[in-house]
């Protein structure tokens, strides 16, 4: 175990945060990124925020945590989209 794990006890709620163009592609692709890792979120585990110019949006996929590396690939998966401009 490593001191990065120990910062998490898994399982947790774990909040995704991610941000890129404001489209519906964007939205769709990120959820289906995070669903094919974490399963199927309620409409609820969702928020979205727009830009103060409303060309950017950052979404918040809040998920059951199982491991770190769970995370791992999640973050990869969103980085190499090519869609996620910021991943938090």
């Amino acid at each position: 175990m490593t001191d990065a794990d120990e910062l998490f006890q898994f399982p947790c709620e774990f909040p995704i945060k991610v941000m890129g163009r404001d489209s519906e592609s964007f939205r769709s692709l990120t959820l289906a990124i995070v669903e094919r890792h974490a399963g199927p979120l309620a409409a609820e585990s969702i928020t979205e925020r727009l830009s103060r110019k409303g060309r950017f949006l950052a979404l918040t996929y809040t998920i059951r945590a199982e491991s770190r590396a769970q995370l791992d690939r999640i973050y990869q998966e969103l980085t190499d989209s090519g869609v996620v401009l910021v991943s938090l």
